[in-house]
């Protein structure tokens, strides 16, 4: 068992690789159903980087496609644990639907960074679970010095840039 560890001690463990400074949130005139959300990270993300993100990002969409982070539903996390939980399907099942509408791809300008969504309604928890899963992969993997949400331009994106050999790249979610 100790050789084995010992042989995958890489795959297991690794060092951290992130940013110890807290990424700055914020918002700038964010519209729920078309909006930009805007990254700048510390140094351009090496293609692992890029990799978890898109991952993050496929998973947030998905578990918001499927309802996942509906506030008007939080039964458990609203109630005590003291006694036995108690989950009522029949309020879940009544309470207004809130589902992930759409997303576009992950575009990188060297160490910038923006996706486009549609979440259609207006549910702060899908952002509270994308930020907190971003907040770890900064402070992990890769450092993510500020993440804006909304605002059609952001500091030095270029529009028209579109080459791999000036930095720009595109990653599907």
């Amino acid at each position: 068992m100790e050789e084995r560890l010992r042989r995958k001690k890489n795959k297991i463990l690794h060092a951290k690789t992130g940013s110890a400074k807290p990424m700055k949130v914020t918002f700038n005139k964010f519209d729920f159903s078309n909006s930009y959300i805007w990254f700048e990270f510390y140094n351009a993300p090496l293609e692992n980087d890029v990799s978890l993100i898109c991952d993050t990002f496929r998973s947030w969409h998905i578990v918001g496609r499927l309802g996942g982070c509906n506030s008007m539903n939080m039964q458990l996390s609203q109630s005590t644990f003291e006694k036995r939980p108690n989950y009522d399907a029949i309020q879940g099942a009544n309470v207004t639907p809130a589902t992930f509408y759409n997303i576009g791809d992950f575009e990188i300008q060297d160490n910038l960074a923006r996706v486009w969504v549609d979440i259609g309604t207006t549910e702060p928890l899908l952002l509270d679970t994308l930020i907190n899963a971003l907040t770890q992969i900064s402070s992990d993997y890769v450092g993510i010095k500020q993440l804006v949400f909304g605002g059609s331009e952001f500091e030095n994106w270029k529009e028209n840039l579109t080459s791999e050999y000036a930095g720009y790249s595109v990653h599907k979610i």
